[in-house]
Order: C-alpha cells, then structure tokens, then sequence
C-alpha cells in the first residue's frame, strides 16, 4: 500500500503542488496539510481518500504560494514625522547631518504597500482548480498502489504455494506419527504397570497420546486456508483484511501442528511453515 504522487497547478497569481503519500496501515487514515484560508480543502482530500482506499496511512500535503501583485503604496505621514521628531535634537546639535529624502522613505513603516486581495470570485476559482488537482493526485496514487499490488501479485501465489506444498510434506510426516507414538505408549504402558499404576492413569495417557497423535484436522484447516487465500487473490476488489485473517489462522494452526509433533521431521516442517506465514503475513500489508 506504499505510493507517491504529485500534481501541480496554476490559478491567477496562485500556484500550488498537491504530494500524495501512503504507507502500510491496517485500517485507512488519511492526514491533510495545506496553507492557512484553505482549511475546507481537507474535506475534499479525506473524502477523496475514503471513496478511493480502504486501507493505509494517507498524507495529502498542499502547497500554495501566491505571486506579489502591485497594489496601492502610500507614505505614512504620521510613523514619517515621529522620526523627524525623535531625529531633530540630534540635528539641531550637528551630532548628525540632515536625512536625506530616500533615507527616510527607506526607514521601516513610512512606505506602505497594500497588496491586492482575491475577491470571491476569485477565491472560489481558486479552491475548485486545487480540489481538482488534489484529486488528480489520489487517482495518481491509485495508480501507483495497483501498479505496486500486481507486481506483488505473483510473489502472494508463490508464497501460497509453498504453504500448501509444506501442508503436503506434513502431511506425509504426519502418517508415520501413530506408528512412533504407539511405540512410545508401549513403553510407558510398560513404565506405568511397573509402578502399579492405576486403570485412570492408563486411560489419561492413552488419551493424552491419542491426542497428539491427530494432526489431521490441523492439515485440513491449512488446505482449506490455501483454496480460500487463492480465491481471495484471484477475485475481484480489496481483500486485505480478509487475506491479513487468514495469515493469523494460518499461524494458529501451524502452530498447534507444532506443538502436537512428536517427530523431528514433522516439527522441522512445521517452524519451516511458520516462516513461510511470517513473510506472507508481512506482504499481505502492502494489499488493499
């Protein structure tokens, strides 16, 4: 969901540069700067970014800069003459000489510029030519954010197809489990009935052993996250949050897959899935 964006225009004595930026964000927030007067701009972004994204951290920044337009330009008589009067002693004295006519235009406050402002009309004309530019920026950021989703579109299916190819090698593993932890059960059987174990005691073990021996339903929740995860990619519109859901199941069942391992083989595939989900997870932000 990373992008950037830029958009220039020109209005009158005005010109401004619209810079649109998104990075990753699991839910959509989009931040407005712009100059002081055009505060009511910030609704035309938000809502520009609302009807656009679902997701990321937006900043839209909006610089203006107005050109200097000649207006009216008048002498202050009265700041004039409160400098001759602070001025005079020290002339009547000889301490300094007479001013001269462009030192004292030259002091600050006697020449007073008064620039034009824009009438409402004007104004008006202004906002509506920067609204438009500022929505030429986010339909440039789409464009950046689609281009950005279908080159990572291939490295999705790639990692998609490596967790199903990983589910089928546990798989594979997982069908000689029964065999080691039956082995195993013996052995405790034979531990348990040399300590004069009671009947309770074997049944809790056994049914502690059977249960770590079934992985099935573990290995068939990640085939059906796999079709889900690549119907999510080949559909249509945003799917996000959907595929950010099931990146979290997917951890969660590749973790009890783990846990529930009592072969080395099996347990080295499943920190290798583990692995495999973090990065898909981690691509899975840059999706709308």
């Amino acid at each position: 969901m990373t992008g950037f964006s830029r958009a220039e225009g020109a209005h009158g004595a005005w010109t401004w540069a619209v810079e649109a930026r998104s990075v990753n964000g699991r839910n959509l927030e989009a931040r407005f700067r712009g100059p002081p007067g055009f505060e009511s701009l910030e609704r035309v972004a938000r809502d520009g970014a609302q009807a656009r994204f679902q997701r990321g951290q937006l900043t839209i920044n909006l610089q203006a800069k107005r050109a200097e337009v000649s207006g009216e330009t008048r002498v202050n008589i009265a700041v004039l003459e409160r400098y001759l009067t602070a001025g005079g002693p020290y002339v009547a004295t000889g301490m300094v000489a007479k001013p001269s006519l462009d030192g004292l235009l030259a002091l600050k406050g006697v020449i007073e510029a008064r620039e034009d402002e824009d009438d409402a009309e004007t104004r008006a004309a202004v906002e509506a030519a920067m609204a438009a530019s500022i929505v030429q920026a986010l339909d440039a950021l789409k464009a950046a954010r689609l281009e950005e989703g279908a080159a990572l579109d291939p490295v999705l299916h790639g990692l998609v197809g490596r967790i199903a190819d990983l589910t089928a090698d546990a798989e594979r593993e997982a069908a000689g489990q029964p065999a080691v932890l039956k082995e195993r059960f013996a052995r405790r059987m034979a531990e348990l009935v040399g300590e004069g174990a009671g009947e309770e005691r074997v049944v809790q073990e056994a049914a502690a052993q059977a249960v770590k021996a079934d992985v099935r339903e573990e290995l068939d929740r990640l085939t059906s996250h796999v079709a889900a995860a690549r119907s999510l990619l080949a559909g249509e519109g945003a799917s996000g949050r959907r595929l950010d859901f099931l990146s979290q199941e997917f951890m969660r069942e590749s973790n009890t897959l783990c846990s529930k391992s009592a072969l080395t083989a099996l347990t080295a595939i499943g920190l290798e899935l583990k692995a495999v989900i973090e990065q898909f997870r981690e691509q899975v932000q840059n999706v709308e």
